[in-house]
């Protein structure tokens, strides 16, 4: 039987180019993770969109 581990949604974001994709891992505050497979168009228009609600 394989070892039981907890799933903890601790480490940082992680994005990764993963072919013609970009891969966003994202950690979940009640454990595990969030992954997103998105276009580079979507990418650069998630950027903008996240950059406009940053409060600087």
């Amino acid at each position: 039987m394989a070892a039981m581990k907890p799933r903890t949604g601790d480490g940082p974001l992680e994005v990764t180019k993963e072919g013609r994709g970009i891969v966003m891992r994202v950690p979940l505050e009640g454990g595990g993770r969030l992954v997103v497979e998105i276009s580079a168009d979507e990418a650069s228009a998630l950027g903008d969109a996240l950059k406009a609600v940053v409060v600087k």
